[in-house]
C-alpha cells in the first residue's frame, strides 16, 4: 500500500494505561514526589508536582532534561502538565487515576500536541506511547513488588544505534 493513500483525520496522541495494585493515594504520590518517581522514570526531579509548580526532570544517563509546568492538579485524580525540552515545542501530558477498589488504581497517561510534519508527529506519538508504557510497567514493578527494573535506563543501551525512524520508513 502506498503511503500517499494515508490521511489523518485527527492529530495522533500517545496513550498508555495500566492497573496498579496499590491504593490511589500511593500511586498518585509516586508521580508527585520525585524521590519516588526517580525509582521508575527519570533520575532527578527538581521538586514535587503541585498546583502551578514548575519543575525540571532529568534523565542523567542520556543527558536530557525536560521542563514541566503543572496546569491542573486534582489530588488522587488528575495531573495535567505542559512539558517541554530545550529543542522541542511544548506538549501536554495528562495522568488520570481511577480507584477501582481500595487497593487498586487504574492509571491512564495521554500525551498530545506533537509538532512537525505528519511523519514526525506519528513517530513522536509512537515513541511516546512506548516510553509511557515502559514507565507504567516500571511503576507497577516498583509499587507492587519493590523492584527496580531499569526499563528507562535499558531502553537505549550504549553501543546500540537507534534506527527506529529508519525502520519505520522501510516499512512503507
Amino acid at each position: 500500500m502506498s503511503t500517499k493513500a494515508f490521511h489523518l483525520t485527527k492529530p495522533p496522541i500517545a496513550k498508555a494505561e495500566m492497573l496498579i495494585r496499590k491504593p490511589v493515594a500511593d500511586v498518585f504520590e509516586a508521580f508527585v514526589d520525585p524521590a519516588i518517581t526517580s525509582k521508575f522514570w527519570f533520575t532527578n526531579g527538581s521538586g514535587k508536582l503541585e498546583p502551578g509548580a514548575d519543575v525540571q526532570w532529568d534523565w542523567e544517563m542520556y543527558g536530557v532534561s525536560s521542563h514541566a509546568h503543572v496546569q491542573e492538579f486534582e489530588q488522587n485524580k488528575r495531573i495535567l502538565v505542559q512539558w517541554s525540552s530545550a529543542d522541542e515545542p511544548p506538549t501536554t501530558i495528562e495522568w488520570r487515576f481511577v480507584a477501582l477498589t481500595a487497593d487498586t488504581t487504574f492509571v491512564s497517561v495521554t500525551h498530545a500536541g506533537f509538532h512537525g510534519d505528519g511523519d514526525e508527529v506519528v513517530n513522536q506519538a509512537i515513541d511516546s506511547t512506548e516510553g509511557f508504557s515502559l514507565m507504567l510497567s516500571g511503576l507497577k514493578a516498583f509499587l507492587e513488588h519493590n523492584l527496580g527494573l531499569n526499563l528507562v535506563l535499558d531502553r537505549f543501551p550504549e553501543g546500540i544505534d537507534d534506527n527506529r525512524s529508519d525502520s519505520r520508513e522501510d516499512q512503507s
